[in-house]
């Protein structure tokens, strides 16, 4: 890309407006991007293991010996994806992952299945965080249950608030519950490890005659479940944006840290699990099952408790952190409204934020904030994403050449298999459970996006875009202005006029039927009164309908030879308060509508300040 090939270290330059230093502090360090888009994927190990045990459990004992075995090959498929996405992040510096990947060497088509995938990801991803948290809260304090929703809404504002402040502030505020969780992780891990015997006796799983045999189908269902705790591995790649210059190298370093963390507490709490027996719980989680047992029922129990509840909260954010710079490259590419494109003061992709949250307080408000609701869903688009990326990076590597590109093939393609793999058994096993939603889901979004990019080529196509136009030309242009009185305002208004066009007219409206309106005398009076120069129509409205007349004038003039183009200038008031614009009446706005809806006249709506007196 000639953007890594000016910038020397892959970064891909600052974007217009971004090179001040200021711009550079309000991105991401490294610590600052474990923060803010690893947290999917690092609280997911206080339900990855447990969606293994669970699935293992049916066969009792000797099904659950095969925990970590499953485990160390999540975490194989996790190192495969960790050092794909790495190379992801130096081809692909501007952000987009698989989006990125699949677009450029799988086609367009392919590209917005996996964009589209992402997204659904991202969604689900807040949504089941927040109400994950908050039922760890609410398992706490039941009396809160009631409110479930209404606290799921709550946090998710907070969230929002925080994101729009800036994703560096977000990140910051986020460090802190980051550091607890890994170091109370650590502490369960380090604390099993070197007890013989564990401090509170977890849950056995029960003899039973009717164990089934561990199969195959039964380990790749178990691997399948325990692939959720993956999610999150491609926010760092979809996000490199964010970063503070070198951005690649620093992208490429937090991806790393992540799959570190990530893949030690994997293994560590399944090497638990299998030390200390440990059994699927109706009332206890297995993460609190070996936290009881590596540290006992006291305080250490409680902050490994209340630290997995914060951050199952907060870790949303990855969802805040990615999905709004992959809307932005979807935006670039005329796939959605080029609003997602624009960036505030403080690098933050406001509109994708809004509507982010906004898309997830609808599926917590429809899912009444019950987690279980959204899960069976979860984790199945980004499975998706992950199998386009490898499949992709495989081909990248076969049209890039060079030492060692075999290997590095090889490895993707190896990503691509487990994952595919992944994806199969999971929309098998989740189909009837709402699997099937997700590929709907997927097939709107793709729709989506192909009708904005076609309506933005019918828009190029009408604008010219690419051609060299013809050279400018002189047009008469008669200017019609609407007026209510002679004011300050309708001064400014033909004067602006005036500058405008060849000829201008006034146009206003009288009620006869309305005896404390003004009549057509009195404003043809106070009109020549004022002398302007320029000549007043007064229409008749016995309706007191304000637009029809215009309109009807509008089009008479419209057959009127004389003029090249019909320009309506809707003067309107800028006061300088917010509060105080909200005591306009909408006169423009009724105007704006009726005219651009009923005329092919040019609308030019000006506000002019008002100062006003003390």
């Amino acid at each position: 890309m000639s953007a890594r090939a000016e910038n020397g270290d892959g970064s891909g330059g600052h974007p217009p407006g971004s090179g001040t230093e200021h711009g550079e502090r309000d991105r991401l360090t490294v610590p600052q991007g474990l923060a803010a888009l690893s947290l999917d994927a690092l609280a997911s190990v206080a339900y990855g293991p447990e969606a293994i045990v669970v699935v293992l459990a049916v066969a009792g004992s000797r099904g659950l010996g095969f925990t970590l075995p499953v485990t160390l090959a999540i975490v194989v498929l996790l190192a495969a994806l960790t050092f794909s996405y790495r190379q992801v992040i130096a081809a692909f510096p501007n952000g987009g992952g698989a989006y990125a990947v699949a677009g450029r060497h799988l086609g367009r088509r392919l590209s917005l299945i996996a964009a589209a995938s992402l997204i659904i990801d991202y969604l689900l991803n807040v949504a089941v965080s927040v109400s994950a948290g908050i039922a760890a809260l609410t398992s706490a304090f039941p009396a809160l249950y009631g409110e479930r929703v209404l606290l799921c809404l709550v946090v998710l504002a907070l969230l929002t608030a925080v994101n729009l402040y800036g994703v560096a502030e977000s990140a910051k505020v986020m460090i802190a519950p980051t550091v607890v969780f890994i170091a109370a992780i650590a502490a369960v891990i380090l604390g099993g490890l070197l007890r013989s015997h564990p401090v509170v006796q977890p849950v056995h799983p029960t003899a039973s005659s009717a164990v089934q045999t561990v199969g195959v189908l039964l380990l790749l269902r178990a691997f399948a479940s325990g692939c959720s705790a993956l999610t999150g591995v491609e926010a760092i790649a979809n996000a490199v944006p964010t970063f503070r210059s070198p951005r690649v190298k620093r992208a490429q370093r937090t991806e790393l840290a992540l799959g570190g963390l990530l893949g030690a507490m994997l293994i560590g709490l399944s090497v638990l699990i299998g030390k200390f027996h440990v059994a699927p719980s109706a009332t206890k989680t297995v993460l609190a099952q070996l936290a009881e047992a590596s540290l006992g029922h006291n305080v250490g129990f409680f902050i490994v408790q209340f630290a997995t509840m914060v951050l199952l909260a907060l870790a949303a954010n990855t969802s805040f952190g990615g999905m709004p710079v992959l809307a932005s490259l979807l935006a670039r590419d005329n796939h959605l409204p080029h609003v997602f494109g624009l960036r505030a003061d403080r690098q933050v992709y406001r509109y994708g934020v809004v509507a982010l949250a906004a898309i997830a307080a609808v599926l917590l408000v429809a899912a009444e904030g019950d987690t279980q609701k959204l899960v069976p869903v979860f984790a199945i688009g980004v499975f998706i994403g992950f199998t386009l990326s490898q499949a992709g990076m495989v081909r990248h590597w076969h049209q890039e050449g060079g030492t060692g590109w075999l290997g590095r093939a090889a490895l993707n393609g190896l990503g691509a298999l487990l994952t595919a793999a992944a994806l199969v058994i999971e929309m098998v096993s989740k189909f009837h459970e709402g699997g099937w939603l997700v590929l709907v889901a997927v097939a709107v979004l793709v729709m989506l996006f192909e009708a904005v990019h076609h309506t933005y080529r019918r828009i190029g196509t009408a604008l010219h875009l690419g051609e060299v136009p013809d050279r400018p030309e002189h047009r008469r242009s008669l200017v019609v202005v609407p007026v209510g009185a002679v004011n300050k305002l309708t001064q400014e208004a033909v004067s602006a006029a005036l500058s405008l066009g060849d000829q201008v007219r006034a146009v206003t409206v009288v009620h006869p039927e309305d005896p404390e309106a003004p009549s057509a005398d009195e404003v043809r009076q106070a009109w020549n009164a004022w002398q302007p120069e320029v000549p007043l129509t007064v229409l008749h409205s016995r309706t007191r309908s304000l637009t029809r007349p215009i309109v009807d004038y509008l089009c008479a003039l419209g057959a009127e030879d004389g003029h090249d183009r019909l320009v309506v200038l809707i003067p309107e008031m800028h006061l300088p308060k917010p509060w105080q614009r909200l005591l306009q009446n909408q006169r423009g706005a009724v105007l704006d509508r009726a005219i651009r809806r009923n005329t092919g006249a040019v609308i030019c709506r000006l506000r002019f300040p008002i100062t006003l007196p003390h």
